[in-house]
C-alpha cells in the first residue's frame, strides 16, 4: 500500500482527535506534508516508539499508540498467565491522553493495567512494574526531545526496557494488526468499574522515595544543610520527587526556577529540554547567581536524567555526564572505603562511549568495571545478573555519559531522583572541606590525567532521514577512514560484525558484546571516536574522548575532530 492509498483509509475514518481532524484538513493536497506522515508505520523498536506528534502512521497518535499497545497485550497474554502492566506519563502534550488509551486497550484485552493518577517520573513506572510484579510497563515520554515529540517505552516484568528480542515479537504481533478495526478499547470508566484499571495509591511512591533514600552513601545522621541549591525540573516530572528527597536530607535552602516549575509540554523557556545543555540550564545559573547558590540541578521531563551547574571561583560550571559519573564513582568509593562498607567484590557498569578515565578510577579501587552497549536496559541486565545471585550489594553505580546514573537495585533504569541526591551529597561532602565538585574533579584529573568527552549529533530528519544514516554507516564499514584529521587510526571495532581490526598488524580480534551499530576507533595520541546512530533521536552521534595533560588543546584536537567527521556525514 502507498502512501496516498493510507492516505484515503485515514481521511475516510471518523477520527476522535480533532487535533487530526484539523490536521487532515491542513495538509490536504500537500503531497510532501501527507507523505511524511503516511509513507511508513511509526515502527516499534528497543526504545519503543517516538517521533513527532501528529496524525498519520509516522507519527504518534491516538492510534499509533493504541496499536503498539495492542501488540504488547497480545504479547503479553502469550507470555503471562494473568498478565499485568503499569502505565506512567509525563507532562509533554497528550502523554496524559495516550497513557489512558494505553490502559482502556489493555483492559479491554484482559490485561490489568496499573495506571498513575498524575505525572510521574520514569524511574517510579520500573519501581513499580516490580513493587506490583506487573508483567510488563508503558511510559509516555520522549524524554530530553524537542517540544513536537512524545514516545512510548515499553518494559518488561523486571523493570528494564523490554530486550531487542520482546521489541521484535511485539512489532511483529502489531504489523498483523489493522490500525484501525483491529485494536480492542473499552472506556476508561469501564475498565475502572471492571477492575481491569487501578490507580496506582500513593503509597508506592513513597516506598518508592524510601528506597531511594536509603541509598544515601554518608552515615552521619541527617542535619540541616548549608547547601544553596537551585532546582528546575524544566516543566517535567520531578519537582515533587526532587525536592522530597533533598528535604528529607536535611537540603531546605532549595529555590525552584519558577518559569520552569509547572508541568507544560511546551517548554516555553527552553526549545530543547536536554539538562547536558548551557542554554536549557540558563535560567537556573541566573537564578543561582542571584542567590549566590552553590549548585544548579536540571531533571528533564522524564526525570530519569540530571545535568548540574556548579559555582567555582565566581563562575558557574556545567561538568559533562561524564564527569559527573566519574565524581560519583570516586566519591562512593572513597567513602565505602573509609566507613569499612565496601562490598566484596564491587561492580559499576558504563556504557562503552563513557570515559574511559571510570575504569581507571575504578581499577584504582579495586572496583570491576563493565563495559555494555549503549541503552540503560545492558546496565540494569547487569543489576538482573547480580540480583539472581542474591549479591545486588556489589552494585555501587551505573552510568551513561548522557546524564543518566542509578546507585541501587531499586529500579533498573537511570534514576534522576536517586542521582540529584548523591550529587548534592557529594557537593555537600565537599563543601565542607571549602571545595566545589570542580577542584574535586581537577583532584581527580591530576591523579590520572586529565580525559576530556566531547560529543556531537548530525541530524538527519524526514521519510529519508534513516535511509541517509543507514547509508552513512554502511559507507564507513565498507570503507573504513584511516585518519581522522591529522591523527591516524590504530584500530577499528565494529560492533555489528563483532570484530575489532588493528591496522599496525592486520590482525582481527573477537568482541565479547553483543552485535550493535556502533562503530569505534582508535587513533594516535590516547585519541578515541565512537560512531553510531542514535535510538531515540534521528542523529547519528559521535563521541570523542581526549587524554592530555594540556587542557589548552582540548578544543583545538575536538575541533580537527569533529570537522573530519562533519565530511563523513556528507
Amino acid at each position: 500500500m502507498n502512501y496516498l492509498e493510507n492516505y484515503q483509509i485515514w481521511k475516510s475514518q471518523k477520527l476522535e482527535d480533532p487535533d487530526l481532524i484539523g490536521e487532515m484538513k491542513e495538509i490536504e493536497g500537500n503531497d510532501h506534508e501527507i507523505k511524511e506522515r503516511f509513507m511508513k508505520m511509526l515502527e516499534f523498536g528497543t526504545a519503543g516508539l517516538r517521533g513527532i506528534l501528529g496524525v498519520g502512521t509516522n507519527r504518534m497518535n491516538i492510534y499509533t499508540v493504541a496499536l503498539a499497545t495492542q501488540g504488547m497485550a497480545d504479547y503479553v497474554k502469550q507470555q503471562y498467565e494473568n498478565p499485568s502492566v503499569a502505565i506512567a506519563y509525563d507532562s509533554r502534550i497528550k502523554s496524559e491522553q495516550f497513557a489512558r488509551v494505553t490502559a482502556r486497550v489493555f483492559a479491554a484485552n484482559g490485561v490489568k493495567a496499573y495506571l498513575f493518577r498524575e505525572l510521574m517520573p520514569t524511574p517510579t513506572l520500573s519501581f513499580a512494574v516490580r513493587e506490583l510484579h506487573c508483567s510488563a510497563g508503558i511510559v509516555i515520554t520522549a524524554s530530553h526531545n524537542p517540544a513536537q515529540y512524545n514516545g512510548y517505552k515499553a518494559y518488561g516484568d523486571d523493570g528494564c526496557q523490554l530486550n531487542p528480542q520482546a521489541a521484535s515479537k511485539v512489532l511483529e504481533l502489531a504489523s498483523k494488526t489493522d490500525i484501525f478495526t483491529g485494536v480492542k478499547k473499552i472506556s476508561l470508566d469501564e475498565g475502572l468499574q471492571k477492575g481491569m484499571i487501578e490507580y496506582i495509591s500513593d503509597n508506592l511512591v513513597d516506598k518508592f522515595l524510601d528506597r531511594v533514600f536509603a541509598l544515601r552513601i554518608s552515615k552521619e545522621p541527617i542535619r540541616k544543610s548549608s547547601l544553596r541549591v537551585v532546582y528546575t525540573p524544566l516543566n517535567g516530572t520531578g519537582n515533587k520527587l526532587v525536592q522530597k528527597i533533598l528535604y528529607r536530607m536535611g537540603i531546605e535552602d532549595v529555590a525552584v526556577v519558577k518559569e520552569q516549575e509547572r508541568p507544560n509540554g511546551n517548554f516555553p523557556t527552553c526549545t530543547y529540554p536536554n539538562p547536558e545543555e548551557k542554554d536549557t540550564l540558563k535560567l537556573g545559573i541566573e537564578l543561582c547567581r542571584k542567590i549566590d547558590g552553590d549548585l544548579v540541578l536540571a531533571t528533564d521531563p522524564d526525570a530519569d536524567r540530571v545535568g548540574i551547574a556548579v559555582k567555582h571561583n565566581g563562575e558557574y560550571i556545567l561538568p559533562s555526564g561524564n564527569e559527573i559519573g566519574v565524581l560519583m564513582l570516586d566519591y562512593i568509593a572513597k567513602q565505602k572505603l573509609a566507613q569499612g562498607t565496601m562490598p566484596k567484590k564491587p561492580i559499576a557498569v558504563k556504557s562503552i562511549v563513557s570515559t574511559p578515565l571510570a575504569d581507571v578510577v575504578a581499577k584504582s579501587y579495586g572496583i570491576e568495571m563493565i563495559n555494555v552497549l549503549t541503552g540503560f536496559k545492558y546496565i540494569g541486565e547487569q543489576i538482573s545478573i547480580l540480583e539472581e545471585k542474591g549479591e545486588t550489594d556489589r552494585f555501587l553505580l551505573g552510568f551513561e555519559e548522557s546524564c543518566g546514573y542509578v546507585t541501587g537495585a531499586h529500579v533498573r533504569d537511570k534514576d534522576a531522583i536517586n542521582a540529584s541526591m548523591i550529587i548534592c551529597e557529594m557537593a555537600e561532602y565537599y563543601k565542607k572541606q571549602g571545595k566545589t565538585l570542580i577542584d574535586a574533579l581537577d583532584e581527580i584529573f591530576k591523579r590520572f590525567g586529565v580525559y576530556a568527552a566531547k560529543v556531537k549529533g548530525y541530524t538527519f530528519e524526514g521519510t529519508d532521514g534513516m535511509e541517509k544514516m543507514a547509508s552513512i554507516m554502511q559507507k564507513l564499514r565498507e570503507n573504513p577512514p584511516k585518519m581522522f584529521g591529522p591523527y591516524h587510526v590504530l584500530c577499528c571495532a565494529d560492533y555489528q560484525h563483532s570484530i575489532r581490526r588493528d591496522f599496525r598488524t592486520n590482525g582481527e580480534s573477537k568482541l565479547a558484546l553483543p552485535a550493535s551499530n556502533v562503530l569505534e576507533y582508535d587513533l594516535e595520541n590516547n585519541l578515541k571516536v565512537i560512531i553510531r546512530p542514535s535510538g531515540t533521536e534521528p542523529k547519528i552521534k559521535v563521541y570523542l574522548t581526549i587524554v592530555t595533560n594540556d587542557k589548552s588543546q582540548i578544543d583545538m584536537i575536538a575541533e580537527r575532530l569533529f570537522q573530519s567527521t562533519k565530511i563523513l556525514m556528507a
